[in-house]
């Protein structure tokens, strides 16, 4: 997730950004698709320019209850702190509202950020979640802070915090399960609720652990492509099955930005691209959008571009052959889609084109 480590992975994704972007393009001509994979989306609370945070989870309702009517899988929400434009912070709360404005899908996290609470805490949140919307809520772990430096230390999250990532998870999926492995301490709610847990990443390590622990595998190509690759292959090969899952399952990625028109939606990927400059380099700055396109144009810009290497952008028909050949690039047996307009009238027909393609229910 994005946090202090963000210019870190910037710089890393320049080297190689060309490369696999040539690789990727090199394939839209491939014709042999699979069949189309289960859709669900990454919402991120998005508070646009002059809009307050109830407009925005005021969208997440509308946007989960068309997503429904669509047929799409789930929609997760995820943990970000200290970033004026992500509303989600408080992910558990803003699951349960949704969950009592939609009736079948699925909703969850994608994810906690696990180093910022106890595993006591989250199996109390999502074991009340479970018990309110029985059979509809999903769990995802990731070990970054979801912000930075600074917002840790006010959060109280100690800086080693991630080192006990996999002990962590351990113990939350005890408490959530029959049987806690900390002598005396139960959730309640939370034990026996046995709410399906996903790991979270965008390097080798999450892919690693989750293979080793039986877990689904959802990887963040949508803004961290560079490892996606080899971390999925990885985890097929060294997956173990587990009493949650038998066989690997693994879920990708990808920003969607589907418009009437193709040149609608490549000045939507542009906007898009502008406010990842802004939130990531601009340092509290209040940089125009002029600002913001002349160093997007610039070196430190290109990396951001690379980090939308796995974007769907254009018409219906556009999208949906991208779609299909990401499904099979990533070796995805689901897609987790950003849809990336700047408008909640613009995602919900970006939702709609996308979802024209026989999506699969659960």
């Amino acid at each position: 997730m994005i946090g202090d480590g963000a210019r870190a992975r910037i710089a890393a994704h320049r080297s190689s950004s060309s490369l696999r972007r040539r690789r990727w393009c090199a394939k839209e001509n491939d014709v042999s698709m699979p069949s189309p994979v289960p859709l669900s989306i990454l919402d991120l609370a998005y508070i646009a320019p002059g809009e307050t945070p109830r407009e925005a989870f005021a969208n997440c309702v509308t946007f989960a209850q068309r997503a429904e009517s669509l047929g799409y899988r789930r929609v997760w929400y995820a943990e970000h702190h200290n970033m004026a434009i992500i509303g989600s912070s408080a992910t558990s709360v803003l699951i349960a509202h949704v969950a009592a404005h939609t009736r079948t899908i699925r909703l969850g996290a994608g994810g906690i950020m696990l180093p910022n609470h106890s595993p006591l805490a989250i199996a109390e949140q999502f074991g009340t979640l479970e018990s309110l919307h029985p059979g509809r809520i999903d769990l995802g772990l990731g070990r970054a802070p979801g912000t930075d430096g600074t917002t840790s230390r006010a959060l109280r999250v100690h800086p080693a915090a991630s080192d006990s990532f996999p002990r962590d998870v351990l113990e939350l999926q005890a408490f959530l399960g029959d049987e806690s492995i900390v002598a005396g301490v139960e959730a309640t709610p939370g034990k026996g609720t046995h709410v399906p847990l996903y790991i979270l990443g965008s390097s080798l390590f999450g892919a690693r652990l989750a293979a080793q622990l039986g877990l689904p595998y959802a990887f963040a190509s949508h803004f961290a492509p560079a490892s996606l690759e080899d971390a999925v292959a990885l985890y097929r090969r060294e997956f173990r099955p587990s009493q949650q899952l038998s066989a690997p399952y693994v879920i990708a990625g990808i920003n969607v930005v589907a418009a009437d028109t193709t040149a609608l939606a490549e000045s939507y990927l542009r906007k898009m691209q502008v406010s990842h400059v802004k939130l990531l380099l601009g340092r509290g700055a209040a940089w125009t959008d002029e600002q913001a396109l002349a160093v997007l144009d610039s070196p430190s810009g290109h990396a951001i571009k690379s980090m939308s290497t796995y974007s769907a952008v254009g018409t219906r028909t556009d999208v949906h052959a991208t779609i299909d050949r990401f499904a099979r690039h990533a070796n995805a047996d689901e897609l987790m889609v950003v849809h990336s307009a700047p408008t909640i009238a613009a995602r919900l027909r970006s939702l709609e084109l996308l979802a024209d393609r026989s999506v699969k229910a659960a």
